[in-house]
């Protein structure tokens, strides 16, 4: 089980570099902040291109992060894993008896630190529900949410409030819902409602 001690490494600049060019090409710019805290989920939507990976990881660059996100174990293969996971890859075993909230949870305890990158509607294409898988690792870890988007319509990569999970989803999910209101995807008719199921 993948563990991230030490210090907090600088971006990955890989990934944020060509980001922050892509940034600069269409004319983004970052707004926001991070808190403090050595921890957090970063909840990215909208997700209906893959170019809002891109953007994103160049804003948690500008802001000084390495992000990291999550990929099917299959994807860090011997004996190139360890790039997958020097450019902020943590592989998750879907056929592991636990669960992918439960191994995520356990890599959040045993870091030092992590910044988790998870967008919620899980595809590109439109979706009437949220997965919930984000909102579930934050609370079993006890770890702040913190609200990201490229917005389009404004040209920003727009990090937004700390959430602290209360354990009610449904209540939560109102103040998720009003950050994005007026956000515009690249797509806007792949963008669904924001919203989870009862």
């Amino acid at each position: 089980m993948q563990n991230i001690r030490g210090k907090s490494p600088r971006p990955n600049w890989l990934l944020a570099i060509p980001g922050r060019l892509i940034m600069k090409l269409w004319g983004f710019r970052v707004e926001g902040h991070f808190p403090d805290d050595p921890k957090f989920v970063i909840v990215a939507a909208p997700h209906t291109t893959n170019w809002d990976f891109l953007l994103l990881i160049g804003g948690t660059g500008e802001l000084g992060i390495k992000a990291y996100w999550m990929g099917k174990k299959e994807l860090f293969p011997k004996p190139f894993g360890w790039f997958v996971k020097w450019l902020g890859g943590i592989p998750i075993d879907r056929k592991s008896r636990h669960n992918v909230v439960e191994q995520v949870v356990e890599i959040f305890n045993r870091s030092d630190y992590l910044y988790l990158v998870i967008p919620p509607e899980g595809t590109r294409s439109r979706t009437e529900y949220w997965k919930t898988g984000f909102y579930h690792i934050a609370v079993k870890a006890n770890v702040p949410i913190v609200l990201a988007a490229a917005d389009y319509g404004h040209r920003r990569i727009l990090f937004g409030p700390r959430i602290e999970p209360s354990g009610d989803i449904q209540a939560d999910m109102v103040q998720i819902a009003a950050f994005y209101e007026g956000i515009v995807p690249k797509y806007p008719e792949k963008f669904g409602p924001v919203r989870v199921k009862e």
